[in-house]
């Protein structure tokens, strides 16, 4: 006979994810309106997969999650990966050939 608890994150935890979630939301917006030149992308997108991982982690369960669903998670974000490096690669090279 196995028992399998499920675990349960404290109503203090999710308060806190969603501050945090909230501060990096409004982090988003005042960048926006600030020139960083290149980097604006960069710091975007940095903000972005901090609150994408505090999402997943914590509203997901993926952090108590089985080794399955770590390994499925793990294999979107490769892929995501893979895509992203071909669309930067297409930028990149755009300009060898002229129009």
């Amino acid at each position: 006979m196995t028992t399998e608890t499920e675990h349960v994150d404290s109503v203090k935890t999710y308060a806190v994810v969603w501050i945090a979630l909230l501060i990096l939301t409004a982090l988003t917006t005042g960048v926006a309106y600030i020139d960083l030149g290149p980097f604006s992308v960069v710091v975007a997108l940095t903000i972005a997969v901090c609150k994408m991982l505090l999402v997943a982690l914590f509203f997901m369960h993926v952090r108590h999650s089985t080794k399955l669903t770590k390994l499925v998670v793990l294999g979107g974000l490769l892929w995501l990966a893979i895509l992203l490096s071909l669309t930067m690669a297409d930028f990149a090279t755009r300009s060898w050939i002229g129009a």
